[in-house]
C-alpha cells in the first residue's frame, strides 16, 4: 500500500482502539490492542504521517528512535529495595520507571491531553540487549514493571533488511502480535501532500516529468546510491532560502540531500532552466493580466519541459496566494465568537476595563491551548499560525479597551468593532484581487493554449488542491466552471466514440 492507505488505515485503527462503551471501558482491552508496525523503505514518510493523524484526532504524540536507547534507558535502571515475606526482610531487585513510559506521563501533565500515539520508530534495529524485552513489549505494553498507560494506542515502524544492515528480523512469534503494513512510495500521492506543504515548484516540475527520480535505493559499484521523499522536502526548504538570500544553486548544494549523481546533475540543469523561465515569462505580470503577444507566442513553441515548467509557476503562485487568502478567512472565522463574548458583556453593562480583561483572558486561553497542543505534538503548522494571529489580534482588542480614551463598555466595543471590520474589508478587497489574478491566469492560458493540456492541468490542479477548491467553492470562479464543464464534455464524449468503436459494428 501507499503511505496515504497506511495513514488512513492507522487512523482508523487509532479510532477504534480508543473507542469506549457506556461504562467508559476501551472496548477493545488493551491487551488485544495489537501494535501497528509500519514496515517501509527510509525517508517515505512515516513519522511525518504519525504527526498528522495525531494533529487530525486531537491526541498527543510521543515519538522515540529505538536506536537511540538501551537496555537501560528503555527498561529503567535496578535498584534495591527491602520486602518482608513470612517474617523476614529481603533484598529485591526493582527497575525505576522507563525513561519511555516517563515521557508518555510529562505529555499528559504538560498538556492535559490524556489519550495519544506511542510511535517507536526503527523497532526492528533495538540492541541485541533490549530485543527480548520487546516481545513483552509488543504483548503487553509494558517496559519492565511499567505499562502504557490506558489509552495510549501503540504504532511501530521500520525498515525492510535490504536498507538497513542493523535490522533483526523477528520471530514468528513476535509478528504475530502485531498489524503489519508494508508501506511503499508512490509519488502520485507524495505530491498531494506535497502541494499542501508548499514543496519548491522547481521540484514538482521536474518530478512530474521523470517520477522515476522520486525514490531510488541501490547499490553501485561506486556505494549505496540513494533518493528519498524526506531528501526533496529538506532540499525544498532550503532552496526556498537560497533564492531569498540570492545564493546560487549548484550541484554541491543539491548533493547534499540527493545521492545519486545522474539525478544531482539533472535536477541541476532542470533548476537552472528554471530560473530562466522565470525570467523569462515573469509569471507576476501575467496573473496582473501584463502580458504580450510576444510571450504567449514563445509560450506555444516552447517544448514539452517549458511549458510544464511555465504552468507549474503559475499554478504555484496562484495557490499561495489562494492559502493566504483561506487562512485569513479561517482566522477571520475563529475571531467572531470571543468577538461576540465581548458584545454580549459590553450590552450587559460591563466598562471598558472589564472588556479589556476579557479579551485578555481569550488570548490567554488560546495560547495555552496552543502550548498544551504543541507540548502534545498535535498542533499543526496551519493551526500554529492560525492561533498565533487570533492571539495577536485579542491581544490588540485589550489594549484598544484598556488604553482608549473611554470608560463605556458600548464605546469600547465599537472601536474594537471598528477594527474587526476594518480586517474584514481588508479581507475582502484581497479576495476580489484573488479572484482577478485567478481569471488572468486562466485568460492566459486559454488564448495561449486553448483547451488543450495546460488547460487541464490548470483545472485539475483548481480542483484537487484543497485550499483552491475552498476558495472557489466560496467565491466561485466562472472561468474555472466554464472549463471544467468543457473538459468533462470532451472526457464523456472521447468516452463514447471509444465505446461506439468497441462495439465493432
Amino acid at each position: 500500500m501507499n503511505i496515504k492507505e497506511a495513514k488512513d488505515y492507522i487512523k482508523d485503527s487509532v479510532r477504534i482502539y480508543l473507542k469506549k462503551d457506556e461504562d467508559g471501558e476501551y472496548r477493545i482491552p488493551v491487551v488485544r490492542q495489537r501494535p501497528i508496525f509500519l514496515l517501509g523503505a527510509p525517508g517515505i514518510g512515516k513519522t511525518a504521517v504519525m504527526e498528522q493523524i495525531a494533529q487530525e484526532l486531537g491526541i498527543a504524540l510521543v515519538s522515540y528512535s529505538m536506536t537511540h536507547h538501551t537496555r537501560q534507558s528503555a527498561l529503567g535502571l535496578p535498584f534495591i529495595t527491602h520486602k518482608e515475606y513470612e517474617g523476614r526482610t529481603y533484598d529485591v531487585t526493582e527497575y525505576t520507571m522507563s525513561e519511555i513510559i516517563a515521557s508518555i506521563y510529562d505529555v499528559m501533565t504538560e498538556s492535559g491531553i490524556r489519550e495519544g500515539i506511542l510511535f517507536l520508530d526503527e523497532i526492528n534495529c533495538v540492541s541485541e540487549t533490549l530485543a527480548p524485552a520487546m516481545l513483552q513489549f509488543l504483548q503487553y505494553k509494558v517496559f519492565g514493571r511499567h505499562s502504557v498507560p490506558e489509552g495510549w494506542v501503540i504504532v511501530t515502524a521500520g525498515n525492510p533488511p535490504e536498507y538497513n544492515k542493523s535490522v533483526r528480523e523477528f520471530d514468528v512469534v513476535t509478528m504475530d502480535r502485531l498489524k503489519i503494513l508494508d508501506v511503499e512510495p508512490d509519488y502520485a500521492v507524495w505530491k498531494a501532500y506535497a502541494k499542501d506543504m508548499g514543496i519548491h515548484t522547481a521540484i514538482l516540475n521536474y518530478l512530474d516529468m521523470k517520477k522515476e527520480d522520486f525514490y531510488q535505493v541501490e547499490t553501485t559499484v561506486r556505494g549505496r546510491s540513494y533518493i528519498t521523499a524526506r531528501g526533496w522536502e529538506d532540499m525544498s526548504k532550503m532552496l526556498c532560502l537560497y533564492e531569498e538570500e540570492g545564493i546560487a544553486v549548484e550541484e554541491a548544494f543539491v548533493r547534499q540531500y540527493l545521492r545519486n549523481e545522474r539525478v544531482v546533475k539533472e535536477f541541476t540543469a532542470y533548476y537552472d532552466l528554471y530560473r530562466k523561465y522565470q525570467n523569462d515569462y515573469k509569471a507576476e505580470e501575467i496573473l496582473e493580466g501584463i502580458v504580450s503577444e510576444q510571450a504567449k507566442d514563445k509560450a506555444r513553441k516552447a517544448d514539452f519541459g517549458e511549458r510544464l515548467s511555465l504552468m507549474g509557476m503559475l499554478i504555484d503562485r496562484i495557490q499561495q496566494d489562494i492559502r493566504y487568502n483561506v487562512l485569513g478567512a479561517e482566522v477571520l472565522g475563529e475571531l467572531t465568537k470571543p468577538l461576540r463574548a465581548l458584545k454580549a458583556k459590553a450590552e450587559a453593562g460591563a466598562a471598558a476595563a472589564e472588556l479589556a480583561a476579557l479579551a485578555g483572558q481569550q488570548a490567554q486561553a488560546r495560547q495555552s491551548t496552543m502550548e498544551a497542543l504543541q507540548k502534545a505534538g498535535a498542533l499543526s503548522d496551519r493551526e500554529r499560525r492560525k492561533g498565533r494571529y487570533t492571539v495577536k489580534y485579542l491581544a490588540d482588542c485589550e489594549r484598544l479597551a484598556r488604553l482608549g480614551d473611554v470608560a463605556d463598555g458600548m464605546e469600547a466595543f465599537a472601536h474594537i468593532k471598528d477594527k474587526f471590520d476594518a480586517h474584514v474589508a481588508s479581507y475582502k478587497q484581497d479576495t476580489g484581487a484573488v479572484q482577478e489574478r485567478l481569471h488572468w491566469l486562466f485568460r492566459f492560458v486559454e488564448d495561449t493554449f486553448g483547451s488543450g493540456n495546460e488547460m487541464l492541468i490548470l483545472v485539475t490542479e483548481c480542483t484537487v488542491q484543497a485550499d483552491c477548491a475552498k476558495f472557489i467553492g466560496m467565491y466561485g470562479c466562472e472561468d474555472y466552471q466554464r472549463h471544467n464543464e468543457e473538459l468533462m464534455l470532451t472526457e464523456r464524449s472521447a468516452d463514447l466514440i471509444g465505446q461506439i468503436e468497441a462495439l465493432e459494428i
